[in-house]
């Protein structure tokens, strides 16, 4: 037992070495600091996120929804604005002063706070969100209602993709066209691809998590082996990186992958969650490779350099905008309201909210207004500070329930589990980077599909006595060694 704490404190040390350490010195001491009371506030945020994430990446419980929020916090609210204050240097023409600075810092970290606070109340109960949770994961995969949706995807394939301006070719044409075609930018189109895109990956997802029909039912044995290549070639058409956001292609290939029994155990969790943070810190920036018409050679550039100049990292600039934004014309509750109803064509409701995104990048000047507007500035443009904490805490809260329920269910195949939590693990990377107006629609069908493909357990879920539950909040021991008690 005392050799395996002594491995667990090892791989923790190991991890928040890298992570809170090594990899913040080598972006501060790969240029010319500049310190102030921004940066300093924003290392604390460094070592907040590069905690979580160390957390995850150490527990012997599989915490796909925490490693989604930690990663996007450590990355994008974490390094890379530490490499911006460091330089004075931003992706964007837009410049705010010291004081704007260490507003957004400070606003980035008490979302962080409120989050962990959220899943730290929300760990061990079995009352209050279990009782929305728990029921619902367990729900279990019904045979008949995939294979219609299976169905159904087809259906729309043959309707919508001839349909659509540049037909077939138009889904292998670079993001750039799109956008200049203004086709990208139309929220009707849009409507239409995202109509396509989620209910194809939740179809091909949930069939792939059936168990093969038995050799004497040819029937539904002929239609299963027909369905899934043809599912496999719609994804490759309709989720293809070349026209559909890294971000949203990213999660379709993760969903699959952690959908598959190999890769749901503790152990092998550590090792994919390991390399998925190295390809974010170090590859993503390069990924955008099909994302223009004219491809360029690739150069790869120092970290600190890559942070304070991609667009990709536009996050933390975009909140100091957004308190600019408020200091000017104050709060936007409307637009909670604008969410809500954001099926509501403008024709109908003329003076509906933009996304907030475009809205900060037209406050701003900028003729370009495909632009991010995370979670933390969102919620602070509703109401201030008291918004950006309630709505943490809430997901903080909803995170730890969700990962917690998936681990309980991890050995019962066909769950909701094994397909929802996923999928919301992944498109948080999505959710968290806003804006939201431009992906509740994607989210809501992400979020509602699976339930017209699942049907309520036979049994009652039962949660495991008090005395089972500490494997939730242990720690991993290093690979290659076995737990002895």
């Amino acid at each position: 037992m005392r050799d395996s704490q002594v491995r667990c404190m090892a791989a923790v040390c190991v991890w928040a070495l890298v992570l809170v350490v090594l990899l913040p010195a080598l972006i501060l001491l790969s240029i010319d600091t500049r310190f102030g009371l921004a940066l300093a506030v924003q290392c604390v945020v460094v070592a907040h996120a590069g905690g979580g994430l160390t957390r995850v990446l150490t527990d012997a419980s599989v915490r796909l929804v925490a490693f989604g929020f930690w990663l996007f916090a450590y990355v994008w609210l974490g390094l890379a604005p530490l490499a911006m204050l460091a330089t004075d240097s931003y992706p964007l023409e837009y410049r705010t002063g010291e004081t704007t600075a260490f507003a957004a810092a400070t606003l980035t970290e008490l979302g962080l706070l409120a989050y962990s606070a959220g899943a730290a109340l929300s760990s061990g109960r079995n009352g209050g969100s279990s009782v929305v949770f728990a029921p619902l994961l367990s729900r279990r995969l019904s045979p008949l209602p995939v294979l219609l949706l299976c169905c159904l995807s087809l259906a729309l394939a043959v309707v919508l993709i001839p349909g659509q301006e540049g037909g077939l070719r138009a889904f292998f044409t670079s993001r750039q066209a799109l956008w200049q075609s203004r086709a990208e930018a139309d929220a009707t189109h849009a409507l239409r691809i995202w109509a396509l895109a989620v209910p194809a990956f939740l179809a091909l997802a949930a069939l792939v998590q059936l168990p093969r029909p038995p050799q004497r039912d040819r029937l539904l044995r002929a239609i299963h082996w027909a369905v899934l290549p043809s599912l496999l070639v719609l994804n490759v058409i309709v989720n293809n990186p070349i026209s559909r956001p890294r971000f949203w292609a990213g999660t379709v290939l993760l969903v699959l992958l952690f959908s598959w029994r190999r890769f749901s155990t503790p152990r092998a969790f550590r090792v994919v969650a390991a390399a998925i943070t190295a390809v974010v810190l170090f590859a993503f920036p390069y990924s955008d490779y099909f994302r223009y018409d004219e491809r360029e050679v690739v150069q790869v550039v120092p970290l600190a350099e890559q942070f304070s100049t991609s667009m990709d990292y536009d996050a933390f600039q975009q909140m100091q905008t957004g308190i600019d934004y408020v200091q000017e014309n104050g709060f936007s509750p409307s637009a909670v309201l604008g969410l809500i109803l954001f099926m509501v064509p403008r024709s109908m409701w003329p003076d509906k909210p933009q996304a907030t995104g475009i809205e900060l990048a037209q406050y701003a000047g900028y003729d370009f207004h495909n632009l991010s507007a995370p979670l933390w500035i969102e919620s602070y443009l509703w109401g201030g500070a008291p918004c950006v904490v309630a709505v943490f805490c809430l997901l903080g809260a909803a995170g730890r329930r969700m990962d917690d329920v998936r681990e309980r269910l991890r050995h019962r195949r066909r769950t909701l589990a094994v397909l929802l939590v996923p999928a919301f693990a992944f498109y948080q990377l999505i959710f968290l980077r806003g804006s939201l107006m431009a992906i509740v629609g994607p989210l809501l069908l992400l979020l509602t599909v699976p339930l017209f493909i699942t049907s309520r357990a036979a049994g009652p879920y039962r949660s495991p006595s008090p005395g089972r539950q500490p494997t939730t909040t242990s720690h991993a021991l290093i690979p290659g060694h076995r737990r002895h008690s």
